[in-house]
């Protein structure tokens, strides 16, 4: 399939995400000594951070800032690197607490990880436009509904993707019949690519010809495959038992080694937070009492994995326990505290589900689980909402560092159906690297009071 964001232009983010950390260093230096430093200097600093520096790469990596969401939106610049330069201060004070350097005093530090943040959205806001420049190739689309109108405005308004629709041919909307027009629109229009929605049951029957295409020098790409790439979610109109055939797989059995290694993952981060944060419950139960005398915990019943049902515990967080019987408005009754409030835009209210996570019911990453009195309502008012269960829930997920208004204590259908694209995916695509930039980005929504 096209690369929807080429190699050359991943490498030269990296170049210049490099470029800036040394231009910072040598301005730490600078200000640390009160004089431009001379090329020894320079060196014996850049040696010390050699190494930081591959890791800020990796964090940067992970976190998505060399990826199609970093170079397709500008507007995502500010969480991204906000996310990736946190993370890296973790690393970075880590990194000198264990290995002996000339950074000292600490304050040199601190002072180099605020200017390459400085550094980071300046370099990143100036080299977006260049990137952008790409030279697009023609491309002929097959395929109707929501989600290809979404994947063809989006390409064709961005530079980035090195491709630009020439036609667009409604299967259902072709009087000379789709394998004639086909052919036809191939030659007029000269596209050496063609996008197929592939679920189509029209698009299906002109399969022999997309094949003998392939032949001619013409590549097809599966609309749903591309979508999944440029979007980073599945397209639930392009979705179809055929899609959940082939992905249950990897769902259910075939990445038993991964599931093994979380899970041990999820014993050893969930055993150590559990027992650190138990210094935490008197200072939370003494706010929770003096805002309005409740008890500190609810236990709640949410949907696991199969569709099991799960207790979860958590601080409290609203003026009773919110167990989904809701009202015909489908909004929840009751209201989020004063400390409630401060609760969940630290996270501080999941704390106590790190006890699930050990027991199994839970993961740290996976979709949220959700209240059993709303799954009833969107197993009936969204199809495949099941397909989510089949893997565990987690505390934080990739729908809820994507979908910023995830409805909380109410039916929403809509908001749910996008969050349900976001959780295949991650069902689809699972893996240890998409799983660090979901907790790097998770703990930079927290620590930018963003939440999630």
């Amino acid at each position: 399939m096209t690369r929807i964001v080429n190699s050359k232009a991943a490498a030269i983010m990296v170049a210049g995400d490099l470029v800036a950390y040394i231009l910072s260093l040598i301005a730490m230096v600078a200000v640390r000594y009160a004089v431009f430093p001379g090329q020894s200097l320079i060196l014996e600093h850049v040696q010390s951070f050699a190494v930081l520096f591959v890791l800020f790469v990796v964090v940067n990596l992970a976190t998505g800032l060399y990826g199609k969401p970093a170079v397709s939106s500008r507007a995502r610049y500010p969480g991204l690197i906000l996310a990736a330069q946190t993370a890296n201060a973790v690393v970075s004070i880590a990194y000198f607490y264990i290995v002996p350097s000339v950074i000292t005093p600490k304050t040199s530090l601190a002072f180099f990880l605020l200017v390459s943040t400085a550094a980071m959205f300046v370099w990143r806001m100036a080299v977006l436009p260049v990137l952008s420049a790409a030279r697009k190739q023609p491309a002929l689309m097959i395929g109707s509904g929501s989600d290809m109108d979404d994947l063809r405005r989006e390409i064709d308004g961005n530079g980035s993707y090195g491709l630009v629709f020439r036609r667009v041919m409604d299967p259902a909307a072709v009087p000379e019949g789709l394998p004639s027009a086909l052919k036809k629109a191939v030659a007029s229009n000269g596209a050496p690519i063609v996008v197929a929605d592939l679920e189509d049951e029209a698009v299906r029957d002109v399969m022999p010809q997309l094949y003998s295409l392939i032949f001619s020098g013409v590549q097809v790409i599966d609309a749903g495959v591309l979508y999944e790439a440029v979007f980073g979610r599945v397209p639930l109109s392009l979705l179809g038992e055929r899609w959940l055939v082939e992905n249950s797989g990897s769902a259910l059995g075939s990445r038993r080694v991964y599931d093994a290694l979380k899970r041990a993952m999820d014993i050893a981060v969930a055993a150590v937070l559990g027992i650190v944060s138990l210094v935490i419950y008197p200072i939370v139960w003494a706010a929770v009492k003096l805002d309005d005398g409740g008890p500190l915990l609810v236990i709640q019943e949410r949907v696991g994995r199969g569709g099991k049902p799960i207790k979860v515990a958590k601080f409290r967080s609203m003026n009773a326990n919110d167990a989904g019987a809701y009202g015909r408005d489908g909004r929840s009754k009751l209201i989020v505290t004063r400390v409630g409030r401060f609760l969940r835009l630290t996270r501080i209210d999941e704390l106590p589900q790190l006890w699930s996570v050990l027991a199994g019911d839970q993961s740290l990453i996976g979709p949220r689980p959700e209240l059993p009195s709303l799954v009833k309502v969107y197993e009936k008012e969204i199809p495949y909402y099941h397909a989510r269960h089949l893997i565990k829930p987690g505390l934080s997920g990739w729908a809820q560092i994507h979908h910023r208004a995830h409805p909380h204590h109410a039916a929403a259908v809509g908001d749910t159906r996008d969050k349900l694209s976001y959780d295949l995916y991650y069902v689809k695509n699972r893996s240890f690297v998409l799983d660090l930039r979901i907790a790097v980005q998770t703990l930079g929504a927290i620590v930018s009071r963003q939440g999630v």
